[in-house]
């Protein structure tokens, strides 16, 4: 299997909600339909090396931990949901993170309560962005971006990709989108087959 030049890390941590991430990871890690030969290596990144544990129990040892993630090494950070978003600052050093590659420009995709820790970090001020529902982000604290919160499953803006918590398949669409992973056509047929069970997406995968 050829993978591309950088990885994808996915950020790993207790009561991460494991159906958040489960689609992008697995078709960018497959490389099936992919416009371009190769696949992304799937590297995830705990605050420290110790085992978590997912929201169903899984246990994870971080392949990284994160004072050793560059933004210069990776494709995309991706940022899950957790609890622990939403018990107090945890978790704020991977949102500090995410702050350090967006000013790098290298993209950042976050579902659920992980938007809830980039309002906090300031990063949703000045960005289109989207969430469970605006006043989730306006409970938080330093949050002054609700004037470009939109209303939508997914939104992608620039090197930001934020959704609410019942969209992981427009969650990964808009990852693949931004890594420019298929063709507008394959992409488009993508998301209708697994967010709609649409049957006549599958032969235009077939026939990629």
């Amino acid at each position: 299997m050829t993978l591309k030049t950088k990885p994808v890390h996915v950020a790993v941590y207790d009561t991460l909600a494991d159906w958040e991430v489960g689609h992008a990871i697995a078709h960018l890690r497959s490389g099936r339909f992919h416009k371009e030969p190769g696949s992304y290596e799937i590297v995830t990144v705990g605050l420290t090396g110790e085992v978590v544990t997912t929201a169903g129990g899984v246990r994870i040892v971080p392949d990284l931990a994160l004072d050793a993630l560059t933004p210069q090494e990776s494709a995309m950070l991706i940022l899950p949901g957790a609890d622990l978003w939403d018990a107090g600052d945890g978790l704020a050093a991977f949102a500090r993170e995410a702050r350090v590659f967006l000013d790098a420009g290298v993209p950042v995709a976050a579902i659920c309560g992980a938007t809830a820790g980039l309002a906090r970090e300031g990063l949703l001020d000045d960005r289109a962005h989207t969430s469970a529902v605006v006043q989730y982000l306006e409970a938080q604290e330093g949050y002054d971006g609700a004037k470009h919160y939109l209303d939508r499953d997914a939104v992608l803006d620039g090197d930001l990709i934020t959704a609410g918590p019942t969209e992981p398949v427009a969650f990964a669409r808009e990852i693949f989108r931004r890594l420019d992973v298929y063709t507008p056509e394959v992409l488009d047929a993508w998301y209708r087959l697994f967010a709609r069970s649409d049957a006549s997406a599958y032969e235009v995968l077939m026939a990629a």
